[in-house]
C-alpha cells in the first residue's frame, strides 16, 4: 500500500463512484464512454485527484477516485456530473435526443453511490469487477 503525502498528513482515500443515466436509460455508447472518461480525467487533475479505473455499461458506470483529505466529495461528484453531462450533451446531442426528450435533459440520475474501497471488497477485486463491465456497442 503507498501512501500519498501532503505537509502533515500520509493518506491513501480511494472511493468507488456509480453514476446511473436518469431513468437507467441505455444511452452510453462505447465512443460517449470513452469521451466521459477523458472528460473525467481532466477533471480530476484538477481537483488534484486521480482516477484510477473507469468502466460502464449501457446505463451506468463505475469510477475508481483516489483523493486526498481536503476534498469535499459531494462537491466532486456534483461537479463530475454536472461537467459531464453538460459536455456530453452538447457533443453527442443527436444520439441522446433519442433518450431524452426535454429541452433540457437531466443526464444523470439525481442518486449516486460513493462506497470507500476496503469497506466491502478489496481494491484489486474492484479494478477487476470495474474492468469486466459489459461494453455497450
Amino acid at each position: 500500500m503507498r501512501l500519498k503525502t501532503r505537509s502533515n498528513s500520509a493518506f491513501r482515500l480511494i472511493y468507488h463512484l456509480v453514476l446511473v443515466t436518469k431513468f437507467r436509460r441505455k444511452s452510453l455508447t462505447g465512443e460517449i464512454l470513452t469521451r466521459m472518461k477523458s472528460i473525467i480525467n481532466e477533471l480530476l487533475f484538477k481537483w488534484e485527484c486521480e482516477l484510477i479505473e473507469f468502466g460502464g455499461e449501457s446505463d451506468h458506470v463505475h469510477l475508481l477516485i483516489e483523493t486526498h483529505p481536503s476534498i469535499d466529495l459531494s462537491k466532486l461528484v456534483n461537479n463530475i456530473k454536472t461537467v459531464t453531462s453538460r459536455k456530453l450533451r452538447s457533443e453527442f446531442s443527436q444520439h441522446l435526443k433519442n433518450f431524452y426528450w426535454t429541452e433540457k435533459p437531466q443526464f444523470w440520475s439525481g442518486s449516486y453511490a460513493l462506497i470507500s474501497v476496503g469497506a466491502q471488497a478489496p481494491l484489486d477485486q474492484l479494478i477487476e469487477y470495474v474492468q469486466n463491465q459489459e461494453k455497450p456497442q
